[in-house]
């Protein structure tokens, strides 16, 4: 099963769930990595809260190296159901 295929997260119900699970955790990561970095731009205006705004551009940049995991992390969860799916085939057949 190849990674990356729009007919793996299409196969079923289940398939379509979790495909569209892993994109409502994936925009929330992207929507909170945007709200960091944003808040700590502002921050940066003033000398006193660079520290925070530091801070914040350290989250932000590990949430959006979160983002390449998920996705990695949800066509492996998809290829592993088609993988259940032609085994449960086999052993009916």
């Amino acid at each position: 099963m190849r990674l990356f295929r729009h007919e793996n997260r299409e196969r079923n119900h289940d398939t379509r769930r979790v495909y569209a699970l892993f994109e409502l955790v994936y925009t929330f990561v992207d929507f909170a990595a945007a709200v960091c970095f944003t808040i700590g731009s502002v921050l940066f205006f003033w000398g006193s809260t660079q520290r925070p705004a530091t801070w914040l551009f350290l989250v932000g940049s590990i949430l959006f190296a979160a983002k390449p995991t998920l996705r990695l992390m949800r066509e492996l969860k998809l290829a592993r159901m088609g993988k259940l799916k032609t085994l449960a085939e086999r052993a009916e057949g």
